[in-house]
């Protein structure tokens, strides 16, 4: 874990891939977002996305499992330094989620994170926030996901 002044714009992080297997897309969307392209191959095949689709929100979910993976790595390699990481903060939201393009069932997806840029934070003394372009890419390079995230971060302290 970083302080905000740690991070500049264009910082990429490689968070890795996600494949989605029919069963985990099924398993998913019966808990979640259980509609019938989600849940069925022949209607999957049927709708305007051609075959078994993941939830977007499965889409989501595997980019914020694969970004806590990340920071749960920093963190163990701070602490194995002897560094105090500072404690990131909770989000305060993001903007711009989108989904461009379906994943269907053994789709890989790649993510990753861009830093957009950062700001002290006006109502919270000794935070700020991190703005962040989040992607993720399937096989051939295109873009099937995005958002724009925001965290609280700390900044560092003065002296």
């Amino acid at each position: 874990m970083k302080h905000l002044e740690d991070f500049h714009p264009g910082d990429t992080v490689d968070l890795g891939a996600w494949t989605f297997t029919a069963d985990e897309i099924v398993d998913f969307a019966r808990d979640f977002d259980p509609q019938a392209f989600h849940l069925d191959e022949a209607a999957g095949k049927a709708s305007l996305f051609g075959g078994l689709a993941a939830s977007g929100w499965h889409v989501a979910s595997a980019w914020m499992r694969l970004w806590v993976d990340h920071q749960s790595r920093e963190i163990a390699e701070a602490l194995a330094r002897g560094e105090e990481p500072p404690a990131a903060g909770p989000s305060p939201g993001f903007d711009d989620m989108r989904w461009t393009k379906p994943v269907l069932a053994d789709d890989t997806i790649t993510y990753r994170t861009t830093v957009i840029g950062g700001r002290a934070s006006k109502s919270r003394p000794g935070w700020g926030i991190l703005d962040s372009l989040n992607e993720g890419f399937d096989a051939t390079g295109r873009r099937v996901f995005h958002f724009t995230g925001h965290v609280f971060m700390p900044t560092r302290p003065e002296g």
